[in-house]
């Protein structure tokens, strides 16, 4: 299965042909054995009729001119001779080899004193090798008296006075020329055969390749249009189900994100009166450790606020300069005092949402400097597509909670000061950002100490 073809086409066809050779070299070694058996049989039928042409003729001269003369009828493919009595034995009367002397015997105008007698190399064998062909002129051994004889029909016709003519065919087969029309025929089948597969399989192929386009653009998180409901009916009821699965998760995406900003924004009203009503507490002690608490609820609201306002972004997507995009990015930091750094990378365009990946590696690259000192960054090009990463000289994460951080609201640092970590939200955030490009991020601990967080963006 490793050798057949990735694509639908290409595997149709494939299976097609082998089911057409294996089909086709079938039927044209049927077809070759039956024409030889045709033929054979034609060519025996040919030298019968040959045998009692001559054994009429011997039949008429004198019997001492006939061993001559038979002689001189032989050819490559049969030879006479002639013997007081049949060099074969009578058949019996069950030997179904007699029907086939009568009907020999047949060809004859006057009745024989004895019915011929036939043998069949390979369904008879005579009782007694023949003689052998007679020495040339020269004096010297015929050459084919040194040749194994291969004889197809042995047969002994008497003649009416006394005597017998023998004879032995030897017939081989020629090599019969494969049939062109039938090749031509069967290449012109096989040919509308391959025409209709290709045919077919676009059909089904097409809606399929519009599905995989849509669904990827759907994973990326830009705008992906209903699907024309086209094709075979497998094909529609797939598209129609797609359709409908991708209209229901917008639905709902929608939906949560509406309900989360709306708990963000009606969590404002109650935290402002509560901070109002801290103020007027006599107890100083007691409305410091109330507005620090207040304002927790409040960071934590805002940056609620600003994770729903990320999923409801429909910022479009646009090609960029993925390169020049992330100096820019590091140089602002950089001038702000951060400690931040750039490996300098080639041009590479690339087609995303701008705004939002920036705030991806934004997010990464202040956790980076908040929690491991500083954020060296640097963007490479793989054949599965961009890879960004960021890169610190923190103690790195325990390998337990690589994936627990990614969960909202989630610290490793529990204190919940604002002075030395955010809401918890930051990577939720960049995640969010990178699985709607079609993205993956993924945190490591580098061997040699620090943690890297690694961007791989589809090609």
């Amino acid at each position: 299965m490793k050798l057949l073809p990735k694509t639908l086409v290409g595997q149709l066809l494939a299976l097609l042909s082998l089911a057409l050779v294996a089909s086709l070299a079938v039927s044209l070694f049927l077809f070759v054995d039956e024409r030889a058996a045709a033929v054979r049989e034609a060519d025996r039928l040919g030298l019968l009729d040959q045998i009692a042409g001559v054994g009429r003729m011997l039949d008429l001269v004198p019997a001492n001119e006939r061993a001559r003369l038979a002689e001189a009828a032989g050819s490559p493919h049969i030879r006479f001779w002639t013997t007081a009595a049949s060099t074969l034995p009578a058949p019996a009367d069950s030997d179904g080899r007699v029907l086939l002397a009568h009907q020999f015997e047949h060809m004859f105008p006057e009745p024989l004193r004895e019915p011929p007698r036939l043998a069949f190399v390979g369904l008879d064998r005579p009782p007694r090798p023949p003689p052998p062909p007679p020495a040339g002129r020269d004096g010297e051994d015929h050459p084919e008296r040194h040749r194994e004889p291969q004889f197809d029909v042995i047969a002994s016709l008497p003649f009416h006075d006394s005597g017998w003519l023998n004879a032995e065919t030897r017939i081989h087969a020629e090599p019969i020329a494969l049939p062109l029309p039938a090749l031509l025929t069967a290449a012109f089948m096989g040919l509308a055969s391959f025409a209709i597969v290709v045919i077919v399989a676009r059909r089904v192929t097409r809606p399929l390749q519009s599905l995989a386009d849509s669904a990827d653009a759907f994973g990326r998180g830009a705008p992906a249009p209903q699907l024309s409901e086209a094709g075979p009916d497998e094909a529609r009821r797939l598209i129609a189900a797609f359709n409908r699965m991708q209209e229901r998760l917008s639905r709902f995406v929608a939906d949560r994100t509406r309900m989360l900003a709306a708990i963000g924004h009606d969590l404002r009203t109650p935290i402002t009166s509560l901070k109002l009503r801290a103020e007027l507490l006599d107890d100083d002690e007691a409305k410091a450790k109330m507005l620090t608490t207040l304002d927790e609820m409040e960071h934590m609201t805002e940056a609620t606020l600003a994770f729903a306002r990320e999923d409801a972004t429909s910022e479009a997507s646009r090609t960029i300069d993925l390169a020049a995009a992330i100096a820019s990015q590091v140089d602002d930091l950089a001038e702000l005092g951060k400690p931040v750094s750039f490996s300098e990378a080639p041009r590479l365009a690339y087609s995303c949402r701008p705004t939002a990946l920036k705030r991806a590696i934004g997010n990464l690259i202040e956790n980076a400097v908040q929690y491991g000192e500083r954020a060296r960054v640097s963007l490479s090009d793989s054949a599965t597509g961009p890879v960004i990463a960021v890169d610190d000289d923190g103690p790195g994460i325990p390998a337990e909670k690589l994936e627990e951080v990614f969960k909202p609201f989630v610290r490793l640092e529990t204190s919940r000061s604002r002075a030395t970590g955010g809401a918890g939200l930051g990577l939720a955030i960049a995640r969010s950002i990178v699985l709607s490009h079609g993205g993956e991020l993924k945190l490591t601990n580098r061997s040699e100490g620090g943690l890297r967080a690694e961007i791989r963006l589809p090609a």
